[in-house]
């Protein structure tokens, strides 16, 4: 591949891999290269581009999967978004790209507007790798995060918690993730709810809230403005 077509891909790769949630956990070989290799190249044609992002530290690659690494990953894959040279290939963007974009773009928003100042691209991006370090920080960040997907997605006041999950991204641990929204719960701002996920994805129930007491928690819904 041309250098400017392997920035491409390059691109387009890394926002497959933390669209499928790779800041935060593995993601299966299959599940990325499914999304990635268009219908008349194979796998072994994307080589280069997987060891050529290895090797400048944005992925991590293991026996069974890949994921983004922090704050590396995010970075390099912000700067390849604002590249004037970035496009899709065809005539035809999947679903997935658009939605991918879109939920990138509302993470900027969200840091942008959760600064003091004005910042620009690169410094939102900063902001996002920034890990959340306390409570009060958690709480403003996931109410906002709650807000701006029930009025997005129009979700009837009831947001799926993988959603909240994989919108703050790497910028918490999943143990304080699961620790903090409970205590958020436990301060009557939020309730968590049970039900059932849209399509049973694993991944998703995954990155829902399972507790000993009330077993699985799918959904968040606001108890207070």
């Amino acid at each position: 591949m041309a250098t400017k077509n392997a920035a491409l891909t390059g691109t387009r790769l890394l926002l497959a891999l933390w669209d499928l949630g790779g800041a935060q956990q593995e993601v299966l070989k299959g599940q990325l290269t499914k999304r990635i290799v268009s219908k008349n190249k194979k796998v072994a044609d994307y080589q280069s581009i997987f060891e050529e992002l290895q090797n400048q530290g944005a992925i991590a690659i293991s026996k069974k999967g890949y994921s983004l690494t922090s704050p590396k990953g995010l970075e390099v894959l912000g700067e390849g978004l604002k590249s004037s040279d970035f496009k899709f290939e065809g005539t035809i963007v999947g679903t997935w790209a658009a939605n991918a974009l879109v939920k990138w773009i509302s993470q900027i928003d969200v840091a942008v507007a959760g600064a003091d100042v004005p910042v620009n691209g690169k410094n939102a991006l900063a902001e996002l790798s920034k890990g959340i370090a306390s409570y009060d920080e958690f709480k403003s960040v996931a109410l906002e995060v709650y807000d701006k997907l029930n009025q997005n997605y129009n979700l009837d006041d009831l947001v799926p918690i993988y959603r909240i999950r994989r919108e703050i991204g790497d910028r918490v641990t999943r143990e304080d993730f699961n620790t903090w929204l409970l205590e958020i719960q436990e301060n009557d701002i939020l309730q968590l709810q049970g039900g059932s996920i849209e399509d049973s994805a694993p991944d998703k129930i995954e990155d829902s809230i399972t507790t000993k007491v009330s077993g699985l928690r799918c959904y968040a819904k606001r108890l207070n403005s």
